[in-house]
């Protein structure tokens, strides 16, 4: 009993070091751009302008810190009734400035980084495309606001993502799939987030590792390739089957097509903490509509 409550004394004691020091020394993070962001203590006024960042935020268990998101972030119930400060593409520079964001956590991609940077806001640029990124990004999340053991997240991520690719049958690894992440024919490569699950899970992705993440394919590809299963979210649905040849696919022809709704989409393209459900949404398709 001595050694076990002196034992958690030194946890406790290590705790509380390595909370001092990062008070001490404020926060030093640097973003995806390669740039280096100090802040004097943990923000607690935070604007966050990506999904799976807000996700992230309140998994780590500081959702309350929030002050205003994007207009797609949904998730958790908390952060819907937010104020909404635009999209990634479009924030809205005055009402993130009138919400006094201690930082702002927005995409690499986004187009107000520069802009809100030079108005004197702190701005995290961090852009996850595949899971190691994800992982990372959870983990700097973890440092600036102060949650030491933020790896857990990832950590539960794994063994649920172990856990779905298990409750699949052998037959699984033999289907050759084509997932269509959004509208305009952007699909999920072998070196995406969406990607690396596929290959978890135990499919094969028709989609070559040299056209990279995300790239934009031509239609006539998808019916080169014949996919056993495609699966597709009900915002990009529409018109499928007008596509040139697509009909005389096996998988339109058989019915092997996963319609995902609104907010399976929104769990499957999101590198964040639901990516354990992400994987078990993608099993219940493979399980559905893929196998005989």
């Amino acid at each position: 009993m001595k050694h076990l409550a002196f034992g958690r004394w030194l946890s406790a004691a290590a705790l509380l070091v390595w909370v001092g020091a990062l008070h001490a020394a404020g926060i030093q993070l640097t973003d995806d751009r390669g740039v280096t962001v100090t802040l004097a203590q943990s923000p607690q006024r935070i604007v966050s302008l990506l999904p799976s960042l807000t996700e992230t935020v309140c998994e780590l268990g500081r959702c309350e810190r929030l002050v205003g998101v994007d207009r797609y972030s949904n998730h958790p119930a908390f952060v819907r009734g937010l104020p909404k400060a635009g999209g990634g593409i479009d924030p809205n520079i005055e009402a993130i400035v009138a919400l006094r964001p201690d930082v702002v956590l927005m995409a690499t991609s986004s187009r107000g980084v520069q802009r809100l940077e030079a108005l004197g806001l702190k701005v995290l640029a961090m852009e996850p495309k595949n899971s190691a990124d994800a992982q990372r990004v959870m983990g700097k999340l973890g440092q600036l606001l102060e949650v030491p053991d933020a790896d857990r997240i990832w950590r539960a991520i794994d063994a649920g993502v172990a856990a779905a690719a298990q409750s699949l049958p052998p037959g699984a690894r033999s289907l050759r799939v084509y997932y269509e992440v959004s509208t305009g024919g952007y699909a999920a490569g072998t070196q995406s987030f969406i990607g690396e699950m596929m290959a978890r899970l135990g499919v094969q992705n028709i989609i070559t590792p040299d056209l990279g993440p995300f790239p934009r394919i031509n239609p006539e590809y998808v019916v080169r390739a014949n996919p056993d299963l495609i699966m597709i979210g009900s915002r990009n649905v529409q018109g499928m089957d007008q596509r040139p040849g697509w009909r005389g696919m096996r998988a339109l022809r058989e019915q092997r097509v996963c319609v995902f709704t609104e907010a399976e989409s929104d769990v499957l393209v999101r590198p964040g903490p639901r990516m354990a459900e992400a994987a078990r949404v993608m099993a219940r398709c493979i399980t559905s509509k893929g196998l005989p």
